[in-house]
């Protein structure tokens, strides 16, 4: 499975919000497959698996690629992983917890995101 770096962050705070209703459908969707399978995911920078239902994917690109971009490349950066691992969900969600979300490095990553204030 696909996974922008990045969403590895938004997933751990998902709570039923999002774009539209069938965004939140595809994440809730993600979210419980993840947990329930913990597949092996492999980090991209590009559209994933959650991507697949943003209306801010045009054509296979994202609206905000460069900011969405910067995120993902910080995430890699503090997790001293690069684009294309793969690891296991549980894996790749204790990195983040270790290296970002337990550090305070949540605001550092991504505080400048329009969702943020649903991660505090």
């Amino acid at each position: 499975m696909k996974l922008r770096p990045h969403h590895g962050l938004c997933l751990n705070f998902f709570g039923g919000e999002g774009y539209s209703p069938q965004f939140i459908e595809n994440m809730a969707f993600v979210k419980a497959g993840l947990n329930d399978d913990d597949p092996v995911v492999e980090l991209t920078n590009s559209v994933d698996v959650i991507c697949a239902a943003c209306p801010h994917n045009i054509r296979g690109r994202c609206e905000s690629f460069e900011k969405v971009s910067a995120y993902d490349r910080a995430v890699l950066s503090a997790i001293s992983a690069e684009e294309g691992s793969a690891l296991r969900w549980s894996e790749f969600s204790a990195a983040l917890r270790e290296h970002i979300l337990d550090c305070g490095k949540l605001c550092e990553i991504c505080g400048d995101c329009a969702w943020f204030g649903l991660c505090k």
